[in-house]
């Protein structure tokens, strides 16, 4: 509750979410909640119970595709007119279904790790696997990271076999396509820079050999800064290397996935930085001292009660002790003053549902995340023998963290 509701938050003296995309290095218990779908994408279907979702902007690549294999359709297939085009709505189909491949490898391996797997979001740019932690080991690092560049390799390699066998025609050249797709696709995530998954092999190489998980992040997004760096000259040199001239779509396409890469290394980098001060985030510490009260209780008294003892919250609790819910402060606020004698305290009690109710040991990064899978105002925290600690509200771990990432 607030210093005007109840008194004073007080300490406890004498009282009271490749390339893939894991949230880097955030720990978690299994069975959480899946959250709510992105805004901007749909789902498609599952894959092992996963979510397969694809982003609004997946339509304007598929156009592009089209387009930009049209011209290939037609020497192949003369006369088809925008038939073609349609051809080419299918090949990107059928290209995303490799790059699907691609993700589920990822989710898959991570699965047998005993990691959770939120969602796989196929997007501009390619696709995106939500692992609900990070890693625990770098072997684990290692194997979900390197299994996505392999398996778009070895299905690049199939699809040239099975070019030889294929007869002249529109599917040797939706063969020909994903050959090429592929092989491009599994070497370009293997360049060691974050946030491509070759990143995350060289950061778990570094971190199993040095054994810091912090400094292996940095090494691997700075890794990402330079592949960016050496993505933009690829225009200069491009002429020169392939004799292909140099194009305005390849300039922009150039700038995007160099800014891509920058960002996703320099998001890495900072969230590493922040991750090596958030230790000192501690639950204890920032609990509000407690008062428990029975459920029909006139809040008029409870707060009265709550003021005496100087205590930040109150817990309503059967008649054995149990805990049954928190007293909400937004509730207690919104209330009016002259109808507070009137009503009792469970009206503005909140339940405790499941995961609102926390160890009161809890600290650093598992804090962040049990508070992040299950949003909420203020969470009951207790002890080992399940005795009531005191009263975690969001509003003063916000404070903390910020004041620990300065």
């Amino acid at each position: 509750m607030s210093r005007e509701t109840l008194g004073e938050p007080t300490d406890r003296r004498g009282g009271v979410g490749y390339a893939s995309r894991v949230p880097d290095d955030d720990p978690s218990d299994q069975g959480v909640t899946r959250p709510a779908r992105p805004r901007g994408t749909l789902r498609i279907g599952t894959i092992a119970g996963i979510d397969v979702l694809i982003t609004s902007s997946w339509f304007l690549v598929a156009v592009l595709i089209a387009v930009a294999i049209g011209p290939r359709i037609e020497q192949v297939q003369p006369g088809m007119g925008v038939w073609k085009y349609v051809a080419g709505l299918v090949f990107a189909v059928l290209l995303y279904l490799s790059v699907l491949l691609h993700e589920a490898s990822h989710a898959v391996v991570a699965q047998r790790f005993g990691y959770g797997v939120t969602s796989i979001t196929l997007h501009f740019l390619g696709g995106m696997t939500e692992i609900d932690r990070g890693s625990r080991r770098p072997r684990h690092e290692f194997w979900i990271a390197v299994v996505g560049p392999l398996t778009s390799i070895a299905f690049g390699v199939a699809a040239i076999g099975l070019w030889f066998v294929t007869p002249d025609g529109l599917v040797r050249v939706a063969v020909e396509g994903l050959a090429g797709a592929n092989l491009v696709i599994g070497v370009l995530n293997l360049v060691p820079g974050l946030p491509l998954d070759g990143g995350r092999v060289l950061k778990a190489l570094v971190w199993g050999a040095s054994g810091d998980q912090h400094r292996a992040t940095l090494v691997a997004g700075w890794g990402g800064r330079l592949a960016a760096l050496a993505l933009l000259s690829w225009p200069l040199v491009q002429e020169q290397a392939t004799g292909v001239e140099t194009t305005l779509f390849d300039l922009v396409l150039v700038m995007v996935l160099a800014l891509f890469l920058w960002t996703g290394a320099t998001a890495a980098m900072a969230h590493a930085r922040l991750r090596r001060r958030l230790p000192a985030l501690e639950a204890r510490p920032l609990a509000r001292r407690t008062l428990t009260v029975p459920e029909d209780l006139p809040l008029a008294e409870a707060v009265r009660r709550a003021q005496d003892a100087h205590a930040g919250s109150i817990v309503t609790v059967t008649g054995s002790g149990a805990p049954l819910g928190i007293v909400n402060e937004s509730s207690v606020n919104a209330m009016p003053v002259e109808r507070r004698p009137w009503v009792a305290v469970s009206a503005v009690t909140r339940t405790l549902e499941e995961g609102l109710t926390l160890p009161a040991a809890l600290s650093g990064e598992e804090l962040v995340l049990a508070i992040s899978r299950r949003p909420s105002e203020e969470y009951l925290l207790v002890e080992d023998d399940g005795s009531i600690y005191g009263v975690l509200s969001t509003a003063d771990v916000d404070r903390a963290f910020r004041e620990a990432a300065h």
